[in-house]
């Protein structure tokens, strides 16, 4: 029983040892990347280097001058922004788990699993 249970102790210390010397990526997406205007559709999305942004939508008539103001930050894969209303002192925060972030594409999905798309327009703005 005592050689059972110290094999035992030894696999389980074993594998905690292999666990601890797996690399975790704490940001697997490059924030840089997200920088630029972004669409899909008629929607547009604008990623500003200081973490403010606008979204428009010209399927609305809605153009880029009139576009609704956000704030945005992205850590590992959790992208959220908050939308600055023009009432009220809070904003409406809206939070995405980015799934495919490259220098020509943007994908993330909401909590209900519904999923975006958008191409990079410009890479800066």
């Amino acid at each position: 029983m005592k050689k059972i249970l110290s094999i035992l102790m030894l696999c389980v210390v074993s594998s905690a040892l292999m666990v601890s010397c797996i690399e975790i990526e704490d940001d697997p997406f490059d924030e840089s990347l997200l920088i630029g205007k972004w669409q899909s559709g008629t929607l547009f999305y604008k990623y500003n280097y200081d973490g403010s942004g606008a979204t428009w939508d010209e399927g609305d008539d809605v153009m880029e001058d009139e576009a609704q103001e956000f704030t945005w930050t992205l850590v590992a894969t959790e992208l959220t922004q908050i939308h600055i209303m023009e009432i009220g002192e809070n904003g409406v925060p809206k939070r995405y788990t980015v799934t495919k972030l490259t220098e020509t594409t943007l994908a993330y999905e909401d909590s209900f699993g519904k999923q975006f798309s958008f191409s990079k327009v410009t890479a800066s703005p």
